[in-house]
């Protein structure tokens, strides 16, 4: 059993000043785990397993021989951590911000701005035990509320396009949760409070040989006003045979409660303490709630393996929409169902082949209305009361994809692969078509996309411990629903395309000295096409295109006497690569909400074999907040204190 402990002021730094930010948060938190997976965990050498550099699974074969940059944080990093909110450990990965909004609110960067509308929704692909939590057409630009993330084994995050086996959406990257496998000892128990009025219990209980049973339960008074949570979260899992077959079944509910508070205004505003801790939007909220189940069914032969997955998900969400001028409403939901197939062939001792079929079938539904006037002058008729969009959208996606592993030599092996989507979009509105003020109704359609992407790497060993690798690869996603479909006065209906990421990515990793270092660092530069944005002035923004240039390294190195230097960092320049007058773009503008830089670091101390602390710091860059780059924000750096102590063994 263990209790965590954080009392760390908060201090944060701008420009080259520091402060304390008048801020003292503390927390305590007691887990428990079995005393046989405290054994299998090793706690004399739990401090260099904060950060794995790689890892490899047999539906994803993100192996140390991959080509491309990909990390996670593996089950002792995050029960360390004993963190609420997925960005808070997701935020110590290179080239990963989260940016937080209120309560479970966030937007997601992966090599990429923070990014917002059809284009949040749709670049980042989030999984969970390796399905899309969202049909493609249908994304959630707060994905990671869904996922049952508390209870996690290992967050694995690939940045920049992924393998051809991963189809629409990851585009800038892919955040793969896995949750808790059947039969494994995997029995925890996590309860947690702060004095910022946050509870949380998280647990895992394998109730038979066979099955585990997972929850993750929050209640957060919100430190601004009128800005409570309540999430609730199970998940089931059970393994079991079937005619030769090995088979997984697992299900994952969700149900989130949230009061949102509103986005503060003007310069400097959050340090006004009546400010910050204010909302002047006490009727904002959001209700979501979301169901996703599937059943794996595996068998193993002597030179091939096959693989099935059929899948059904669900999900429904309501929420005023705060974040624009005239606070709307919104409605929309899902539901769906597919499978994926896969073989792995091993052809010879120097090729293997995998092949795989998906097919995902999808109808959704969106409706917006706006319940009082509201306008920017007298007589705007910008925004007129009632049905803004009230439309369902059917959609078939189906994909077939092959990949190739081949040893050219002991020292240099190739990844080549190629994937083939075929997206269909049945589209129609109960609302009046035409325009409606500034909100733009396209009549009943059909639309259809095709995507293409090519991927291929290399990786040289460059010693028994080192590796140089390379790697070009394209992402690709259909349009969202709400791209095609919630038009704005100015758009014309069907101008949506495929939105297309070309990559080329170099690296190195390895480790040195015994294993006590080990790195990564990959050097990378991608173009954009059909970028879809919202302006300023709310009006949609097609044909955009984006370059984007940039290195992360990731370092951990094991000290003497119990200590682990462990650290990433990221620089990029995301730049704009067209014209736009209108908004102040000028071809070479930065991307606003995208910084150079970004950095954490930790010092871990383990003294003994029960107690250990912990001092990180997380540094975000500056960066423009509009296209125009008239405004900027300067950066902050932020410190986390904390320790862990065993003060007994479960039984």
């Amino acid at each position: 059993m263990y209790i965590h402990v954080v009392e760390a002021p908060l201090w944060h730094a701008k420009s080259v000043r520091m402060r304390v930010s008048k801020i003292l948060f503390f927390a305590m938190s007691v887990s428990y785990w079995p005393s046989s997976a405290q054994e299998a965990s090793e706690p004399n050498n739990s401090a260099d397993k904060q950060l794995v550099l790689s890892t490899i699974d047999a539906s994803r074969d993100r192996a140390v021989d991959a080509p491309g940059l990909s990390i996670s944080l593996d089950s002792d990093a995050l029960e360390r951590s004993a963190r609420d909110h997925p960005a808070e450990a997701l935020n110590t990965l290179p080239s990963v911000n989260i940016h937080m909004n209120s309560g479970q609110e966030h937007l997601i960067a992966l090599r990429s701005p923070v990014l917002t509308g059809g284009a949040g929704q749709g670049s980042f692909l989030i999984l969970e035990n390796g399905i899309p939590t969202r049909s493609s057409a249908f994304g959630n630009v707060n994905a990671l509320f869904e996922p049952v993330h508390e209870i996690a084994t290992d967050i694995e995050v690939v940045v920049g396009p992924a393998s051809a086996k991963y189809g629409s959406n990851a585009v800038h990257g892919l955040i793969i949760f896995d949750l808790p496998e059947p039969g494994a000892n995997v029995s925890s128990l996590s309860v947690s409070a702060s004095s910022l009025g946050r509870q949380s219990l998280n647990g895992v209980v394998n109730i038979t040989p066979n099955s585990v049973l997972g929850v993750a339960i929050q209640n957060d008074n919100g430190w601004r006003s009128n800005s409570g949570v309540d999430q609730q979260k199970i998940y089931f899992g059970h393994s079991f045979e079937l005619a030769g077959w090995d088979g997984q079944a697992w299900l994952s509910a969700t149900n989130l409660n949230q009061e949102t508070a509103d986005f503060i205004v003007g310069p400097d505003a959050f340090e006004d303490r009546d400010i910050a801790r204010g909302n002047d939007d006490p009727d904002a909220f959001r209700d979501a709630q979301s169901v996703r189940g599937a059943v794996q069914l595996i068998r193993e032969g002597k030179t091939a393996d096959f693989r099935i997955t059929p899948y059904a998900r669900w999900q429904q969400m309501e929420f005023r929409q705060h974040f624009l001028p005239n606070r709307g409403f919104e409605e929309n939901d899902h539901s769906a169902f597919g499978v994926q197939t896969r073989s792995d062939w091993r052809v010879s001792n120097k090729l293997e082949l995998r092949a795989g079929f998906d097919a995902d079938f999808a109808s959704g539904s969106l409706l917006e209305t706006q319940p009082e006037p509201f306008g920017f002058f007298p007589g705007d008729t910008q925004f007129p009361v009632g049905v803004h969009y009230d439309y369902e959208v059917d959609t078939d996606v189906y994909a077939i994809w092959v990949e190739a592993d081949w040893q050219a030599s002991d020292r240099l092996t190739f990844l080549a692969g190629l994937r083939e989507e075929l997206h269909y979009y049945d589209y129609t509105t109960s609302a009046p078509t035409g325009i409606n003020g500034r909100f733009n109704v396209p009549e009943d359609r059909e639309d259809d996309f095709e995507l293409f992407t090519p991927k291929l790497g290399a990786v040289y060993e460059m010693s028994e411990n080192s590796a140089f690798f390379v790697n070009l690869a394209r992402g690709q996603r259909a349009p969202q629903a709400s791209d095609l479909y919630r038009l704005q006065s100015q758009q014309v209906a069907g101008e949506g395309r495929v939105e297309t990421l070309d990559s080329i990515e170099i690296g190195a990793r390895g480790s040195a000295f015994g294993g006590m270092l080990n790195y990564q660092v990959a050097a990378y530069s991608a173009d954009k096409d059909n970028f879809f944005f919202r302006d300023a002035d709310g009006l949609n923004v097609t044909d955009v295109t984006t370059a984007h240039d940039g290195v992360d390294a990731l370092l951990s190195v094991q000290l003497p006497r119990g200590f682990q230097l462990r650290g990433s960092v990221g620089w990029a320049d995301h730049t704009y690569t067209f014209d736009r007058p209108a908004n102040g773009i000028v071809n070479g503008n930065q991307v606003d909400t995208a910084p150079e830089w970004l950095a954490d670091a930790a010092l871990l101390w383990q003294p003994s074999e029960k107690l250990s602390w912990q001092l990180e710091a997380e540094y975000i860059g500056d960066y423009f907040t509009d296209p125009g780059n008239t405004q900027e924000y300067s950066g902050h750096l932020v410190f986390h204190a904390g320790t862990s102590y065993e003060f007994s063994e479960g039984q």
